[in-house]
């Protein structure tokens, strides 16, 4: 296990907190099961944060403050088919952030303040005529370390924040990530023609139920994730 990690500012979600599909993603990565990633509290930035073994989870500690734990968990891998590439490049001009302010437009994931080759610059809109939110998505370089396949933590960001927009509907919520389970199925090439999508499960309360998912080029599932928004208090 990794002893230690720094998030950069760059992979932040709010502004001074950091994303919370990558923070998943690198607790998934030191982990050997598919992991159900629980996010206590907002995960600080630019500090050194410690990982521990505690019974089956993998913990991320602040000091003595408990930031997320990964334990083994399972996953519906059913996601609704996806739109072609065209047809989810139409569905992102619905992007909430593009006819209104949204709370956190520095994200790594969905910010619009966020240049190419910096953000994801994924921006999931309603698509017409389905129950789902859409967005094209082409992994720049800089996201594989090996250079021709999308990272692990970057594949769970990318599934981060359609979900967050599939529960909005028209208006903009006040919400953050509680829990995400996912799975990665087949790896995502970098510069290759993706769509994300997001879809609404439920609702209990402030408490928020949805799926997303990753196809390729080929229309293929490469990705799916069940994730818990929780709705703040306005």
């Amino acid at each position: 296990m990794t002893p230690h990690t720094l998030i950069k500012k760059r992979f932040c979600g709010p502004p001074n907190s950091a994303n919370g599909g990558y923070t998943c993603g690198i607790m998934d990565n030191e982990t050997d099961f598919v992991s159900e990633v629980t996010l206590r509290v907002p995960p600080p930035l630019e500090k050194q944060l410690t990982f521990q073994q505690a019974n089956d989870q993998v913990q991320l500690m602040d000091q003595d403050t408990l930031v997320a734990y990964a334990r083994p968990g399972t996953i519906d891998l059913a996601a609704p088919a996806a739109p072609d590439f065209e047809t989810a490049t139409l569905a992102s001009q619905h992007y909430l952030g593009r006819q209104m302010d949204l709370a956190f437009p520095t994200c790594f994931v969905c910010g619009m303040q966020r240049s190419t080759g910096d953000g994801l610059q994924i921006y999931a809109g309603k698509a017409d005529g389905e129950a789902i939110v859409a967005a094209p998505w082409v992994p720049f370089s800089g996201l594989g370390d090996d250079g021709h396949f999308v990272n692990n933590e970057f594949m769970w960001s990318a599934l981060d924040c359609p979900g967050a927009y599939s529960v909005m509907g028209d208006q903009p919520k006040m919400i953050v990530l509680g829990r995400m389970t996912a799975q990665i199925l087949k790896p995502v090439t970098i510069a290759e023609r993706c769509v994300v999508i997001g879809w609404a499960k439920g609702q209990e309360g402030k408490k928020h139920f949805c799926g997303t998912a990753i196809y390729n080029s080929q229309q293929e599932l490469c990705a799916v994730s069940n994730q818990i928004w929780f709705e703040l208090k306005g």
